[in-house]
């Protein structure tokens, strides 16, 4: 009950923390949810949360990775090879050597070997938080790709190093020799049970279907289990990596995916929604967790009068420091010896490069799991110390990240004031969502609103100005007055015409109310044209059919002579500018030809429902890049200005 509680409340902090960072987008999501966990554990009396370090790779890392290792440009990672294993490994045992000694001379009382475990689960990059951090700042591609591409790997090599620091300390033994023989099995075994594993999976998946097996939930269930099977395959049975046999088994999986993209398309859309489940959950819940670890972890070591506050905070600034100074160098030498001579990198790339590499949860779990006694019964040395300083470091490279980031990548907000082609994004949105709505029976409508909208498209490429489109609203606005006005007269004119029945004047009377209520577009009008809809279907439905029969007839006279009346009548004035002229008669033509073709009320109804489904599918777009941190809190706004703008058009165009 216990854990099912824990789940429970975490998944609600994660709904949570997603809200407060839709205000306050200032801050990374990442941070929110860190500081959220913080809270929650200073709340919560005698918090404690044990996780396994185990336990927390096969839950958290392993479908992460895969998923990650699937996703990654295969091309990159091919290209980028060197550099990545440069950062994967290299750079890890760099830091590992050269920040343990640093850290044992900085503070004597933290034995060598110690200091080399503290520096070695400081090593790996955390592949959530550099995803976290991507959101949110623009950084280069060539960067991105360097940066998770070696969150992919270096996973493996820095918690190896850990596992061999800390036998160390409480053996009392070291061998060089075993540790390279080690890490070398473990990972070309790792990669060999990677693409053994997912091929072997693909051919049970491909012999169940050819048994009659087909049901697509089914397979997305195998799917989302093969990196949980292949984590446990690796480590229980042959003592490998399973971090790297889950990236590899990604990337072969991501092969095959493409090899049956069409025999199984239908599957893959499927897997791709459930999986964006699990990654948003997985990744909140993880920032979450780091921020519920801290506080118990280091208020021994604040409680403790041993060292002053003060000089432990200096000693992670000192850490952080050397850590980030570490990768700043390797970054800086790697791309002279390891990157083609055609790549030109300059300092700010650099500084990019070094700043994005953040440490996250994946240290402060291998850190937790250090022992709590030697063998020969011993204290582990400075166990209370090692895990403040762990977690001091994981906040500072995230602090140092969000502040700096930004500040190296200016040209973001500059991007954010010419929303020209989001505007552009959001049209073809728009026209996509129309498509996907579109059936024969409503064929036609949407073809006229597809044109509308590309219409639109050529008018925001010819021009960069938000007064043009305006100045185009204002000229269709004006012109739809002008048509129902000229409606109004001609209606009027038809009926003292013809001697007509009073229940076909009503329905004519109805009709022109709902003409002239599609000038306005505001919530409340919308809402009572709906209810006068729903009453007056009521009404028809008393009516004798004969009736009925005639009223639709009659409609279809009246909106031919109005559409030829109104067109003649535009053609014949100098008093309208040319424009206008042409929008009017524009208008009435499609009008007037729809006569022929389908009831026009049907086509009103089609018209308002596939235009509100743009709308929408416009709106959902710009929440989507805001949530992904693309454009800023006032650039949404001016975006969601700009549809508002929009659906007065669309509707004043398809209302009718």
């Amino acid at each position: 009950m216990e854990i099912l509680t824990s789940i429970l409340i975490l998944l609600v902090l994660l709904l949570v923390t997603n809200v407060l960072a839709h205000y306050i987008s200032f801050i990374p999501i990442a941070l929110i949810q860190i500081a959220s966990g913080i809270i929650v554990a200073l709340v919560a009396q005698d918090f404690t949360l044990d996780i396994e370090a185990e336990w927390f790779l096969l839950l958290f890392i392993a479908p992460l990775l895969y998923h990650d290792g699937a996703h990654f440009p295969r091309e990159q990672l091919w290209k980028m090879r060197l550099p990545i294993l440069g950062n994967a490994i290299i750079l890890v045992l760099l830091t590992t050597i050269v920040g343990g000694l640093f850290v044992h001379w900085l503070i004597p009382s933290i034995p060598l070997a110690a200091a080399f475990a503290l520096m070695a689960i400081l090593s790996p990059t955390d592949p959530v938080a550099v995803n976290g951090i991507a959101k949110r700042v623009h950084i280069p591609e060539r960067i991105m790709n360097l940066v998770r591409g070696e969150s992919l790997i270096n996973d493996a090599s820095g918690l190896i190093g850990f596992k061999y620091a800390v036998a160390a300390i409480v053996t009392g033994y070291f061998s060089l020799k075993s540790a390279t023989f080690d890490f070398t099995y473990m990972f070309l075994v790792g990669v060999l049970i990677g693409v053994l594993g997912a091929f072997f999976i693909f051919l049970i998946r491909l012999h169940l279907r050819r048994i009659g097996i087909v049901d697509s939930t089914f397979y997305v269930l195998l799917q989302v289990l093969t990196p949980f099977i292949l984590f446990l395959v690796a480590e229980e049975l042959f003592h490998a990596s399973g971090v790297i046999t889950v990236v590899t088994g990604g990337v072969i999986a991501a092969i095959f995916k493409e090899k049956t993209e069409n025999f199984i398309a239908r599957e893959q859309v499927v897997t791709e929604h459930v999986w964006s489940i699990i990654t948003f959950a997985l990744n909140g819940i993880i920032f979450l967790l780091l921020g519920l670890l801290l506080p118990p972890a280091t208020k021994a070591i604040l409680a403790s009068q041993e060292i002053h506050n003060a000089i432990l905070i200096l000693y992670v600034l000192a850490i952080g420091i050397v850590v980030l100074s570490i990768r700043f160098v390797w970054v800086m030498l790697s791309s002279k010896l390891l990157s083609s001579n055609n790549d030109h990198v300059t300092l700010k790339e650099h500084l990019i490069t070094t700043l994005v590499g953040v440490r996250g949860t994946i240290t402060m779990v291998g850190i937790l799991s250090l022992p709590l006694l030697t063998e020969q019964g011993a204290a582990f040395p400075s166990r209370q110390l090692l895990i403040f300083l762990a977690a001091g470091v994981i906040l500072f490279t995230l602090i140092v990240a969000t502040l700096f980031l930004p500040l190296l990548n200016p040209q973001e907000t500059v991007q954010e004031n010419d929303l020209t082609d989001r505007k552009r994004q959001m049209i073809k949105q728009a026209i996509r969502r129309i498509q996907l709505e579109t059936v024969e029976e409503n064929g036609s409508v949407a073809l006229t609103l597809i044109n509308q909208y590309n219409a639109m498209l050529l008018n925001i490429k010819r021009q960069q100005s938000e007064d043009i489109f305006q100045q185009y609203r204002q000229q269709m606005l004006e012109a739809r007055k002008i048509g129902i006005e000229l409606e109004i007269f001609y209606t009027k004119q038809f009926l003292a015409e013809r001697n007509l029945d009073e229940s076909i004047q009503q329905e004519l009377e109805y009709m022109m109310k709902e003409r002239k209520d599609m000038l306005d577009t505001h919530t409340l009008t919308l809402i009572k044209r709906q209810l006068r809809h729903f009453l007056r279907g009521r009404k028809m439905g008393r009516l004798p059919s004969y009736t009925v029969e005639q009223i639709h007839t009659i409609k279809r006279e009246l909106t031919e002579y109005i559409a030829k009346s109104i067109i003649k009548d535009v053609q014949e004035t100098n008093k309208l500018t040319p424009d206008i002229i042409q929008k009017i008669e524009l208008y009435y033509r499609q009008l007037q030809y729809s006569v022929y073709k389908a009831d026009v009320t049907k086509q009103e109804e089609q018209k308002e429902y596939l235009a509100l489904a743009a709308i929408e599918a416009q709106r959902a777009l710009i929440n989507e890049w805001y949530q992904a941190g693309e454009i800023s809190s006032e650039s949404a706004k001016e975006l969601r200005r700009f549809v508002n703008s929009l659906e007065s058009v669309i509707l004043l165009e398809a209302g009718e």
